[in-house]
């Protein structure tokens, strides 16, 4: 099952005519792109990449020990 949850883009136009942004709720999630879906698609696949490198960077701290793992559906209103 996909949760779905809504994130807001941060855009401005710099002035070689490119389209910067990051997400406002996670701004380590930045991109740039052409065209501002160029620049969507690109801050969706920076964010896939953040969240598997955090997910990857996390399994190997807790490498070897005793864990339990749960899925968090998160709905924001």
């Amino acid at each position: 099952m996909k949760t779905k949850f809504q994130l807001t883009a941060i855009i401005e136009k710099s002035d070689d005519g490119w389209y910067v942004g990051q997400l406002q709720e996670i701004p380590a999630v930045i991109s740039q792109g052409k065209t501002i879906q160029e620049l969507l698609e690109n801050l969706h696949d920076a964010l896939e990449l953040l969240i598997d490198t955090q997910r990857e960077m996390t399994l190997k701290e807790y490498s070897g020990k005793k864990i339990i793992k749960r899925k968090l559906h998160y709905v924001y209103e």
